[in-house]
């Protein structure tokens, strides 16, 4: 199915198509929050049997293709162009061709992170359904990552998704290393876990300590990496959350009630895992079986 390329320029070609999908994640963790929220506010009015002000026209549909990608500032329609990820930014010096406001670094690290993420990806695993898996697998978990630390949301239409494509994957076996059986029961063991763990500290302090979405997404990352790998993801992602954590109070940067989203750490763990491998981790940590 697959051309005959060297590894080396197949890995640049991933690298490449991930530019182009990082310009649409940054699309993605900007829009699908508010498009939630939208979507929230017009059940809530449903609900409660409000409608619209009379006169009062009606805010225009959001979604991810529309409207065109605008200038946050000014409302300056974005030319194909000036949307060319990375070099767009840097020729412009990452700022409004119109209106001359600074758009912000994220957008082109985002764009080359997930350039960097595919091409590991591609030179790891080659022109094989394996490397197109893992390469959705670090989109979505880029996306959730950024998306949670904005609004401390993890939103279900990427991490039910990421877990059914863990499921599906180990059944079609291009996800080497992990069997159907290793996917559901880390699945299943991912989302009780912390489920158990949500659950007696609620009971103790009577607070809520994270959200379902965490429950959600470490379900997925256990469809991914199997049962095994669910101790050292979360070891690796409460150390970090944990360090992080410390680093804010000190400069005191912690959000309102000392608050910080679980997901990106899961997620920096995920990413770490699929760099090393779940069984490296595993003999690493001393948990392998």
């Amino acid at each position: 199915m697959w051309p005959e390329l060297s590894p080396a320029y197949l890995a640049w070609l991933g690298g490449l198509l991930g530019l182009m999908v990082g310009s649409f994640l940054n699309v993605v963790i900007h829009r699908l929050p508010l498009m939630m929220q939208a979507q929230w506010a017009s059940e809530c009015a449903e609900f409660t049997a409000q409608s619209t002000t009379a006169g009062t026209p009606e805010p225009a549909p959001l979604s991810l293709s529309m409207p065109r990608s605008a200038c946050p500032h000014c409302g300056h329609n974005i030319p194909w162009h000036e949307n060319i990820p990375v070099l767009s930014y840097l020729r412009l010096r990452g700022k409004c061709s119109a209106c001359g406001k600074g758009y912000g670094l994220r957008y082109p690290l985002v764009e080359l992170f997930t350039g960097v993420l595919f091409y590991g990806c591609v030179l790891r695993w080659g022109a094989s359904y394996t490397s197109l898996a893992w390469c959705g697998f670090s989109a979505a978990l880029l996306t959730l990552a950024l998306i949670d630390w904005d609004t401390t949301l993890l939103p279900d239409e990427v991490t039910l998704p990421l877990l059914w494509a863990g499921l599906i994957a180990a059944a079609l076996q291009i996800n080497p290393g992990v069997s159907l059986i290793h996917a559901f029961w880390g699945a299943v063991g991912g989302y009780l876990s912390l489920w158990l763990v949500y659950q007696a500290f609620k009971l103790i302090t009577g607070k809520e300590g994270m959200g379902y979405g965490d429950f959600k997404l470490f379900a997925a990352l256990g469809a991914w990496f199997g049962w095994t790998a669910l101790l050292p993801m979360i070891l690796l992602a409460s150390v970090a959350g944990a360090a992080v954590g410390l680093v804010l109070k000190y400069r005191a940067q912690l959000r309102e009630g000392g608050y910080l989203p679980f997901g990106p750490f899961l997620a920096a763990s995920a990413l770490l895992m699929m760099v090393w491998g779940p069984v490296d981790v595993l003999l690493y940590l001393g948990l392998a079986l």
